[in-house]
């Protein structure tokens, strides 16, 4: 029996990199996980992951930011698994560029998909967890469920060239210790983990290279210069970047009943880095 036997989970983003790696550490636990990703594929390679090694997942795969996708992601937990106890809202990228050369498209669509993403995801469970909550008072028998909120170093100490990243990111430090005060009659605990530098296809191509992602048809680009990659390392207490498997064992362990009497905090994974 694992700590999140028969609870069930979506993880946003969660078809590569750390949001992959929270997936599979849920499944390993016992739950049973809605997988997302932008691109089908992604998705449904961590959903075959985790069934090949005897776990429970589907996928849920589409665009944050689509209007209908919070209900949609949601839905498909209570279809599934007849219920929803945890809530991961990973997924995001970064657009980053000066102030004076950052555009309103820009700013939206990071804002859109940080921030604006999580919010519409809370707001379609809302619903749900009030309905479980009451019947589980109503019989006499709580249940504690979880919300993790990631969010990243950027939003708490500022970081230059990312005015649009480091907004989104503190606004989800916000919204973690307002819904932890709404939630708390639905015995729901919710938590952010804040991610300083942590090596994933985002951050380990080099930002003057040529390396770029797509979404939906916007090729974004990527990349941390190779020199301010340098100098990160030099100014982390452990001396080297996070894992996926180090950043997402931290959102993950908030999760577990451990942690049922820990709400509102905000946890820095960062190798003891301070801004």
């Amino acid at each position: 029996m694992g700590k999140l036997e028969g609870k069930s989970a979506i993880v946003s983003g969660s078809g590569r990199g750390i949001g992959r790696s929270i997936a599979l550490k849920l499944a390993a636990e016992g739950a049973r996980v809605v997988v997302n990703d932008l691109d089908p594929e992604p998705a449904k390679a961590v959903v075959d992951e985790i069934v090949a090694a005897g776990g429970t997942a589907v996928g849920c795969p589409g665009n944050v930011t689509d209007a209908d996708f919070g209900e949609r992601f949601v839905g498909t937990a209570v279809d599934e698994f007849g219920g929803l106890d945890i809530i991961i809202n990973n997924a995001g990228y970064t657009w980053d560029s000066v102030i004076q050369k950052m555009g309103d498209d820009q700013w939206d669509a990071i804002l859109d998909v940080h921030l604006k993403a999580p919010f519409h995801i809370l707001r379609a469970a809302q619903p749900v967890i009030s309905r479980a909550a009451k019947a589980e008072r109503a019989a006499g028998t709580p249940v504690h469920r979880k919300v993790v909120n990631i969010s990243s170093v950027a939003g708490i100490y500022g970081n230059a060239g990312q005015v649009n990243y480091s907004s989104a990111k503190a606004g989800i430090v916000g919204m973690t210790r307002t819904l932890a005060k709404e939630w708390g009659r639905y015995n729901v605990n919710v938590n952010a983990v804040a991610f300083g530098f942590i090596e994933t296809r985002l951050t380990t191509a080099a930002a003057d290279g040529d390396a770029t992602i797509d979404i939906e048809g916007r090729e974004i680009k990527v990349g941390v210069n190779p020199q301010l990659l340098e100098a990160m390392k030099m100014m982390i207490p452990l001396g080297r970047p996070g894992t996926p498997d180090e950043a997402a064992g931290s959102v993950v362990m908030l999760t577990y009943p451990e942690a049922d009497y820990v709400s509102g905090q905000m946890m820095i994974t960062g190798g003891g880095f301070v801004g």
